[in-house]
């Protein structure tokens, strides 16, 4: 059995040390939460998932309805700005939740590792107002079952989910040849085949081309959404029949029932190329920007030997001595600073609720039975909206000034994982901001230098030590301990 040193992977492979909580003491330690964390509900999408099926499906309904009247000339503007009130509040509620996921779980390596892999495979709940309902859908459906499983279970659940086809446009491309293609002239999309083979599975520069890419998006013309019930259906009329070459294979769907797009999943789950291009984005992300070739070497072939079995793949990385050496190699991304800054803090759940309750708050005072109100309600309003923006100035509200706002990445290929991208002035100006704001409120409760240890226990530097011991106050030195350069790095 591996040893290792708990504040390292605490920090490196968790979202940091939280008082009370012990930290992982070995490399079995860190992948029993594997299996833990896939069998255990998240905390959204709040209503579970039947629940919020339920609601996506309604709300789709609500805006189709809304969408015809209009054409017809009737448009019901309450009807539509109720739903997108309805829409932002569930984003919000789930954007908490995973918020709160992160920083209350004990959990770490699971969580960073759904973080990981709901970046790779990523979607946005910006596409469209739905989308801000079936996103959070998609991570508790798609991605966290998975995690410790096949590569090619992650890969075919992630591409075959309604998010990732409403994302790429997959629900609109159709064969050019097909019955659809020949009835109504729509075309092909080749938004998902691209990011297939260059994000998800082999990588840019790996030597496909754009032939390569046009194939997959023929391959994977036929799938499309069906609305009503939220699911990914096969449409044969929408699907070119091949056959189709790609990557010295050819697909055709022999038997109309679109399983020549199963088979071309299997083959780039199993691609050597797509092992490689996997393992290193692991190495880069977890450990340093420049992946050192040995360690991604053995991963590949932990990779090759278990066919895929992605628990296999982290034990590899886990067990190789790179993995415990050279601390604060990689910067710590906004949500990870503010989960980290909260666990470190030991932030009561009941705080956080209370801060999304503000928030929540602050949507009712919009509505017009508050704006009705006579005078003598505006200082009770006034109040209402400064709690609010304080609430999400804390949370939401910073990751977003901080460029990582939840489930909003800025591109299918996710948010960066390079080190300098997260280390500009700009970015430093917001952490310290942060680290003020909550050095106010909880300085009442904590000494800077018990919070220094709580925080980074062997991690911090002596000048650290002595810096904190020194300062002029609690606010200042709580601020100086989460803008510290060994609790931004880890």
């Amino acid at each position: 059995m591996a040893l290792l040193n708990p504040t390292l992977a605490a920090i490196r492979y968790g979202y940091g040390l939280r008082p009370g909580e012990e930290p992982p003491r070995d490399v079995e330690a860190l992948l029993a939460q594997i299996e833990e964390g896939a069998s255990e509900k998240p905390r959204f999408p709040r209503e579970g998932v039947s629940g919020r099926l339920d609601t996506a499906t309604r709300v789709v309904s609500l805006l189709a309805a809304e969408a015809k009247a209009r054409q017809a000339g009737n448009p019901n503007e309450d009807v539509r700005k109720a739903t997108r009130t309805e829409a932002r509040r569930i984003y919000r509620q789930d954007a908490m939740a995973r918020l709160a996921q992160a920083i209350h779980s004990p959990l770490g390596f699971y969580e960073r590792l759904a973080s990981f892999w709901v970046d790779h495979f990523s979607t946005s709940v910006m596409k469209s107002l739905p989308m801000r309902m079936i996103v959070p859908l998609y991570e508790a459906q798609a991605i966290r079952p998975n995690i410790g499983g096949s590569f090619t279970r992650l890969l075919s659940d992630a591409i075959l989910h309604p998010a990732m086809l409403i994302y790429l446009d997959q629900n609109q491309s159709v064969g050019p040849d097909s019955a659809a293609a020949r009835k109504n002239g729509r075309g092909l999309n080749e938004n998902l085949g691209r990011e297939l083979l260059e994000l998800h599975t082999l990588g840019a520069g790996s030597g496909y081309t754009q032939d390569d890419v046009r194939a997959a998006a023929l391959i994977l013309t036929g799938l499309s959404v069906d609305n009503r019930a939220m699911q990914v259906v096969y449409q044969p009329r929408l699907a070119e029949a091949g056959p189709v070459n790609l990557l010295g294979r050819t697909y055709q769907d022999d038997e109309g029932d679109g399983q020549d797009h199963v088979l071309m999943l299997e083959d780039l789950a199993a691609n050597p190329t797509t092992a490689r291009h996997v393992c290193g984005k692991l190495v880069r992300h977890f450990v340093a920007d420049e992946a050192p070739e040995d360690m991604v070497g053995v991963m590949v072939a932990a990779w090759t030997q278990s066919e895929g079995n992605l628990t296999e793949v982290y034990r590899a990385m886990l067990a190789h001595p790179r993995a415990w050496s050279d601390p604060g190699q990689k910067i710590k991304q906004p949500f990870e600073f503010v989960a980290s800054g909260f666990r470190a803090l030991d932030l009561p759940e009941r705080n956080l609720a209370n801060l999304l309750r503000d928030m929540d708050d602050g949507d009712e005072d919009e509505s017009p039975m508050q704006k009705a109100m006579d005078l003598t309600g505006m200082a009770k309003r006034e109040d209402i909206r400064k709690k609010a923006g304080r609430a999400n100035a804390l949370t939401l509200g910073a990751l977003q000034r901080m460029g990582q706002p939840i489930w909003q990445p800025p591109s299918p290929a996710g948010f960066a994982d390079e080190t300098d991208v997260w280390l500009t002035p700009s970015q430093l100006s917001e952490r310290i901001s942060w680290s003020r704001m909550v050095g106010r409120i909880f300085a009442q409760r904590l000494e800077p230098s018990e919070f220094l240890q709580a925080a980074l226990a062997d991690a911090a530097h002596p000048e650290t030590r002595r810096v904190i011991a020194q300062a002029p106050n609690k606010v200042h030195g709580i601020t100086m301990v989460l803008a510290s350069p060994e609790f931004n790095r880890r």
